[in-house]
């Protein structure tokens, strides 16, 4: 028999599915009729006890959450220490998950949310408090250890291959008098799935990006900028698509923003496609453009997956089914059984093996000049980005996107003064 309430979260970067995630809860605890609670900015929502009612939108808002990019609820980067450590922040989530009877958890995030979804499966435990903690998977980055791919990401990667490919386009057109070298930054801190995903662009050698450069392998200045001059020499034109993550052989950041470090301990990067640009024209004198498109990368939901939206839909789903089997400290993962014709299922994994791993590509995805990706990440890579996920347009000729009415539940605690 089905009790209590259940709170779902969102953490972390957002991404052009992941409001499908959170429809895909929504939708199937109404149908099993659980009452569904939303934490306003993440955990920091159910620390302050700012939830919102989610029975209060309609099932058309619902409907159009799971085409409306953004995080609909709000989302935050804050990161629970130990329990130890943050003693009295877990003792006042549990106060508040006590006393709306909130009975599942659901965090719909990446890396270090999976850590803290972990954490408080363990402070329920220690506390006695019957809690089923589910993590749902998110990222662009493609790094959540043990699934195949992550919502989030496939979306990103289409973006990433067609703006490629349609910038390619324009360089081409006009290398002869003009701009010689187009780089483009892509987003990956560690492990350089997106930047990866720029060479799908390419149909034959010659095709942009002739030049990929990962953070798994060491950034080599002088052998970089050879192989722009010989891709120029030999082609008339250059497209370099640069991982924000990429480091030198020492281990420093090419593009360190000096932003200092966010809540998770990550060093703010942005400024590597400038930088390149600037050692390429100072060094061989070409005319160069360069690109950061930053949040377009992930709010890009007008070329969205057709792949990414289900399997978004589908893991959020799932959380909610295994919620209410009992299961508790898990996360749905996406499963490949095949890659010709695609197949793929979702399948319950511990949180614990996702918590705080990283997945960064295999050596086999990496060319052996290490400025391309080989067909083994090809075959991995394209069925991700296939498929169209229409949206409605208004007669303005934009996409018709939902703003949630997010009405607050009745706070029953004092205020958290942490």
């Amino acid at each position: 028999m089905v009790q209590g309430t259940l709170l779902y979260a969102q953490s972390g970067g957002v991404t052009a599915v992941i409001n499908a995630s959170a429809a895909g809860v929504i939708a199937e605890a109404r149908a099993r009729k659980v009452k569904v609670l939303a934490a306003r900015n993440g955990i920091l929502g159910a620390l302050r006890e700012d939830l919102i009612d989610t029975s209060r939108e309609s099932a058309a808002a619902i409907a159009a959450l799971a085409h409306t990019p953004g995080g609909a609820f709000g989302s935050c980067r804050y990161k629970l220490k130990s329990l130890d450590a943050d003693r009295a922040k877990y003792e006042r989530l549990l106060q508040v998950l006590q006393a709306h009877d909130v009975r599942y958890f659901l965090y719909n995030g990446g890396n270090d949310s999976a850590d803290t979804a972990w954490k408080v499966s363990q402070l329920a435990q220690a506390f006695g408090y019957p809690l089923h903690c589910i993590g749902v998977p998110k990222t662009i980055d493609n790094d959540l250890a043990v699934t195949d791919t992550c919502p989030g990401f496939g979306s990103a990667a289409k973006f990433t291959a067609v703006s490629v490919r349609e910038a390619a386009l324009d360089v081409a057109a006009m290398a002869e008098t003009s701009t010689k070298v187009f780089v483009y930054e892509a987003m990956g801190r560690h492990a350089g799935w997106l930047a990866a995903a720029a060479g799908l662009a390419a149909q034959s050698p010659d095709d942009a990006p002739q030049i990929i450069l990962f953070p798994e392998r060491a950034y080599d200045e002088a052998a970089f900028l050879a192989q722009v001059d010989k891709v120029v020499k030999t082609v008339g034109w250059c497209v370099v698509v640069a991982s924000e993550g990429i480091q030198t052989a020492d281990g420093r950041f090419v593009a360190d923003a000096g932003g200092g470090t966010d809540s998770f301990g990550h060093t703010q990067l942005g400024g590597v496609a400038s930088y390149l640009a600037g050692k390429v024209k100072e060094s061989l004198g070409y005319k160069v453009h360069w690109t950061l498109p930053d949040y377009l990368q992930r709010s890009a939901r007008h070329i969205a997956s057709r792949t990414d939206w289900d399997q978004a839909q589908a893991v959020g789903k799932a959380a909610v089914q295994y919620a209410l089997k009992g299961m508790n400290a898990v996360m749905p993962a996406i499963v490949r059984s095949s890659d010709a014709p695609y197949r793929w299922k979702v399948e319950a994994v511990p949180l614990h093996k996702v918590a705080n791993h990283e997945k960064k590509m295999p050596a086999g995805f990496l060319r052996k000049d290490g400025f391309g990706i080989t067909d083994k990440a090809r075959r991995y890579l394209q069925p991700l980005i296939r498929g169209e996920a229409p949206l409605p347009y208004g007669n303005d000729g934009l996409p018709k996107y939902v703003t949630l009415k997010n009405v607050p539940v009745k706070k029953k605690l004092p205020a958290w003064e942490g």
